[in-house]
């Protein structure tokens, strides 16, 4: 055996010791699977063997469940709703036969055990965790668009209860050791010296092997079915939360309701098959293969810093500088003195650059009164940032990120005086969120030592950070910011110089969008609704906002100043942004915007808008609006691609949803062209062209991405014939 370790002491207690060969963490493999069905199967028939105890072998954890690759792999290869029901009732039959084989088995858990590895506790007569290893078990399939299907949603109602084990099963929630043996996800806790000792002993008080619910008679804690006292508040009223929340976009909370109401309320077999029932509906959408590979596979390649340069040695920071303490330049410094790095806090006077910290201080109070720090880690984090108006403060310093107002002349005025101070092992980041890199680099002395790390709002909260690369930058300057963005705990994409590059492009086509259809009379509430009901994070008239209208009417005038092409000028909202900002609404920050906001802090849309822009008499189905607010940004995208901004689809992927808040059920905006498939979507973009204008339009090396993908060409716009702009 490779994975999976046998042996029997000489009182008839087997131990099962689970090691995945070349695995970090253990997890399900074809490997592992056949190997547990044949150990299990020697320890029903070995009269000697008494019981049996499942253990790791690794320091990292118990065991995680499936393979998120293979289940990818599954779905790529065109996986039905009955294949995908069948895969997994495989699966499940091993772990029924654990509990049915008439032979004690314990858990012995002495590390993280989530999915299915928690599946196959719960199999188990007895788990018992180690209360000093930090151990957290649960069952997140629900985040990757699954349900448990190796018996979670029977086997947890039926031991706690429908309504304990909903929430859980629901919210996918990790439970560490000491809540779960309170809500009974584990039954026993014991230093881990003494685990295997203590499942010894355990199996040798000679249980019952016969599980409560294969007993006659067996009864579900607080009862079952639509009579039950609970039924009404957690599945009526549950099924209508979830259709308000997923707005149908993501099937795996309702299959998961279902499954539990339906499967609870027949014996465990017949829950068994329902729940794979379930399980391969899920399989074989397309919702769950987004999920997980651009949440969960990209992402770890991401942070594992695939793009980074190749033979560059990593990068040791100790201080770092932030030039701008207003609230973005706070947000860095913050988040770089929690990861434990001296910060030199620039701003024009100190007073500006105290005002800076105290943001931060202002933030670790909070953390303190919600229990997330000590008052002790956020001094000492404190301590770490020295407010400044002296640039020569600034020697020593590792790296600076530039963060002041997004205007090309302050920027250099600020970069000359970073040069000054520092030497030239010192790289020079912008934060700038559309001004290019290049031309910012071109009056730096050290072009080559120059990046953008555009950072996102609220720095604290935000995963994403977007290197820009300008045309002089050098493999070594874009190695030291991916290792530092590592170092903050971060995700980094790599995107190539472009006016707006690429979240700030796309994040503008969700906006201009929005404009263009309030110009043209579609009613405000319907664009605000439509957003909602396509899942993004905020809708666009809401969000502009947010970030206000002279920010979008200063892009919109450099733009023009800096000659830029037609495509950036953003014609399609430009007379929406002149009027808001000739009006002083300019969002939330001046009080009002398209939106107006009441002394008890609720919002809503400012009734002074059908004036402005009156509202249409025959108005488009809310399905064309979402349709037009989630293809703009997909094709805008794919344009990101041909012009060579984007070389990877996992950063624009990445990018969209982490950065920008682009729904999480599509993976992105190029896994939905890949879900609604390639020829239809460009089929969609064409006709939406013809109605609202060029910028749906569809290029030919759009048209030969789409036929290649067709044809089993990867990933939608790779392998790619880049066409620079």
């Amino acid at each position: 055996m490779n994975a999976l370790t046998l042996s029997i002491d000489e009182d008839g207690c087997a131990l099962l010791v689970i090691d995945v060969p070349g695995r970090p963490l253990n997890v399900f493999t074809p490997e592992l699977l056949e190997e547990l069905a044949v150990a299990v199967e020697r320890i029903a028939s070995d009269p000697v063997v008494t019981g049996a105890v499942l253990t790791s072998g690794k320091p990292s954890g118990f065991l995680a469940g499936a393979d998120l690759i293979d289940l990818v792999q599954l779905y790529d290869s065109g996986v039905t709703e009955a294949e995908g029901a069948k895969w997994v009732a495989a699966r499940g039959r091993i772990l029924r036969r654990i509990e049915t084989c008439g032979k004690p088995f314990v858990a012995a858990i002495n590390g993280l055990a989530l999915g299915g590895g928690y599946e196959l506790c719960l199999a188990c007569y007895h788990r018992i965790a180690a209360s000093d290893g930090g151990i957290v078990v649960g069952l997140p399939e629900v985040t990757v668009g699954l349900l448990p299907g190796a018996g979670g949603t029977q086997r947890l109602p039926r031991m706690i209860g429908v309504e304990a084990a909903l929430p859980l099963l629901l919210q996918g929630r990790s439970v560490p050791a000491a809540e779960a043996l309170e809500i009974g996800l584990v039954d026993e806790l014991c230093p881990a010296a003494g685990l295997l000792e203590r499942a010894r002993a355990w199996i040798a008080a000679a249980p019952d092997v016969v599980r409560e619910w294969d007993r006659r008679g067996f009864h579900l804690p607080g009862g079952t079915g639509p009579l039950a006292e609970y039924a009404g508040r957690s599945f009526m009223t549950g099924a209508a939360r979830l259709r308000a929340d997923t707005q149908g976009n993501d099937p795996a909370p309702l299959a998961i309701l279902s499954a539990v109401y339906e499967g609870t309320q027949v014996d465990i077999e017949t829950g068994l098959r329902i729940e794979s029932k379930y399980f391969g509906t899920l399989l074989a959408s397309p919702v769950s293969r987004n999920l997980i590979r651009t949440l969960f596979i990209d992402k770890r390649r991401a942070a594992k810093l695939e793009r980074r340069p190749a033979g560059i040695p990593p990068s040791a920071f100790r201080r770092i500088g932030v030039a701008g303490a207003g609230m973005m330049g706070a947000g860095i410094a913050q988040v770089c003195a929690a990861a434990g790095l001296e910060v030199v806090l620039l701003d024009r006077t100190e007073e500006l650059a105290a005002r800076g910290r105290q943001q931060a201080q202002r933030q670790f109070t909070r953390g303190v009164a919600q229990g997330r720090n000590t008052q002790s880690d956020a001094n000492a984090v404190l301590d770490r940032i020295a407010p400044t108006a002296d640039p020569a403060d600034l020697h020593g310093c590792d790296l600076v990120v530039e963060a002041v107002f997004e205007n090309r002349a302050v920027k250099a005025q600020i970069m000359n005086a970073i040069e000054a101070s520092t030497g030239p092992e010192t790289v020079l980041a912008s934060n700038t969120s559309t001004l290019s890199i290049t031309s910012l680099a071109a009056g730096s002395s050290r072009p080559e030592g120059f990046i953008g790390m555009h950072f996102f709002s609220p720095v604290e909260r935000m995963p994403l950070v977007e290197i820009i690369l300008g045309s002089a930058t050098a493999a070594a300057t874009a190695a030291r910011a991916l290792d530092l963005v590592a170092r903050l705990r971060k995700t980094p994409i790599v995107v190539n110089d472009s006016p707006g590059f690429f979240t700030s492009r796309i994040f503008c086509s969700y906006i201009d969008e929005a404009m263009a259809m309030l110009a043209d009379g579609v009613a405000p509430a319907l664009i605000e609704n439509a957003a909602k009901m396509a899942g993004f994070a905020a809708p666009p008239l809401a969000v502009t906002d947010e970030v206000s209208l002279d920010l979008q009417l200063l892009v919109l005038e450099q733009a023009i100043a800096d000659e830029l092409a037609p495509t950036f000028l953003r014609a399609q909202a430009d007379g929406v942004i002149r009027t808001m900002n000739r009006l002083g609404r300019l969002g939330r920050k001046s009080g009002g915007g398209f939106y107006e906001y009441l002394a008890d802090g609720r919002k809503r849309l400012w009734h002074g808008l059908p004036e402005l822009f009156p509202i249409g008499n025959r108005q488009p189905g809310a399905n064309e609006v979402r349709k037009r607010l989630l293809y703009i940004q997909a094709i805008e995208t794919l344009r990101c691609l041909e012009e060579g901004v984007l070389s990877d689809p996992m950063d624009g992927d990445l990018g969209a949803i982490l950065g920008l808040g682009y729904p999480r059920w599509t993976g992105g905006p190029l896994s939905l062209i890949e879900t609604i498939g390639p020829q239809t979507f460009l089929e969609e973009c064409r006709r939406l062209a013809d109605d609202h204008g060029a910028r749906y339009a569809p290029s030919d090396w759009m048209a030969a991405a789409a036929h290649r993908f067709s044809k089993g060409g990867g990933r939608i716009g790779m392998p790619r014939e880049v066409h620079h702009a």
